[in-house]
C-alpha cells in the first residue's frame, strides 16, 4: 500500500508587513481534494503538523469568493468526514520520512508563517527531495522549501522548475498587497526556475524529477491525479 504523509501548517495567522495579523491556516480545497483522491486509491494517509498542533482551516477558503458553490460543498463535506483525523495529527518531530512513499504539502497562507522557517520541516524536505520519492508542494506550500538547506548551506531546490501562487494571484486579496514577501519573487530570487499559467487562477502543474508543484487551489486535483498516475505507473513496472 502506498503511504502518504500530509505535512500541514499549524499556523492560524499570517503576519503582514505593517504588523497586522491576518487570520489564516490551511486552504480547504488544497487539503481535501488531494486527500480524497489518494483515499480513493486506497492509499494510507498520515497527517502531521509542527508540534502535533490541530491545524486551522482558513475560513476564507470556504467563502463564496473561493470557488463554485458545488465545489465548496464538496470540500466542506469531505473535511467534515475526516475531522477526527484533522483533530489528531502527528507531530512533525516524530515523523521518519523513510516510512512514506509520497510527501504532500497543502497550502494556504499558513506555510508562509510557520513552515517557511521550520527547521524540522526543512530537514524533512531536504531528505525527501534527495530520496527521489514524490514530493508535492501546492500553492503557498513551496514557501516551506525556504527552510530547507544542504549540509554546505546551499538551497536543495536551486535549479528545479517550480510553480506556486503568483504575485498577481496574491494581490487579488487586498491584504496580500501588504505581504512581507511574495512567493513568486522569492522562489525566483532563491534559484528556482519559476513558471506560471498564462492566466491567473487556472490549473497549472510543474513536475521536475521527483518534485511536483501546483500553482493555486484550482490545481489541487490535477496535481494529485498526476502523482497517482506516476506512482501507479511505477508500481506497475
Amino acid at each position: 500500500m502506498t503511504r502518504v504523509l500530509f505535512v500541514v501548517s499549524a499556523a492560524d495567522r499570517w503576519t503582514l508587513r505593517d504588523g497586522e495579523v491576518h487570520p489564516s491556516g490551511f486552504w480547504g480545497e488544497e487539503l481535501a481534494m488531494p486527500h480524497k483522491i489518494f483515499s480513493r486509491e486506497g492509499w494510507d494517509i498520515t497527517l502531521a503538523t509542527p508540534g502535533g498542533k490541530v491545524p486551522t482551516l482558513d475560513r476564507l477558503s470556504m467563502s463564496k469568493t473561493a470557488g463554485w458553490p458545488s465545489k465548496l460543498r464538496e470540500v466542506a463535506a469531505y473535511l467534515d468526514s475526516i475531522q477526527d483525523e484533522l483533530n489528531s495529527p502527528r507531530s512533525l518531530d516524530d515523523i521518519d520520512p523513510d516510512d512514506f512513499d509520497v510527501v504532500f504539502y497543502p497550502g494556504g497562507h499558513g506555510p508562509m508563517e510557520d513552515l517557511s522557517v521550520d527547521p524540522v520541516s526543512g530537514a524533512l524536505l531536504t531528505r525527501v527531495l534527495a530520496s527521489g520519492k514524490p514530493l508535492a508542494l501546492l500553492c503557498h506550500a513551496p514557501a516551506a522549501a525556504f527552510a530547507a538547506k544542504n549540509e554546505d548551506g546551499s538551497w536543495p531546490f536551486t535549479g528545479y522548475r517550480m510553480t506556486g501562487l503568483s504575485n498577481l494571484e496574491e494581490k487579488f486579496n487586498s491584504f496580500g498587497r501588504k505581504a512581507i514577501w511574495l512567493l513568486e519573487d522569492r522562489l525566483r530570487e532563491s534559484g528556482a526556475e519559476y513558471s506560471k499559467a498564462r492566466l491567473p487562477l487556472r490549473p497549472y502543474v510543474v513536475v521536475d524529477r521527483n518534485l511536483y508543484t501546483g500553482q493555486n487551489p484550482p490545481s489541487s486535483e490535477q496535481l494529485a491525479e498526476r502523482i497517482v498516475a506516476d506512482v501507479n505507473a511505477t508500481t506497475a513496472r
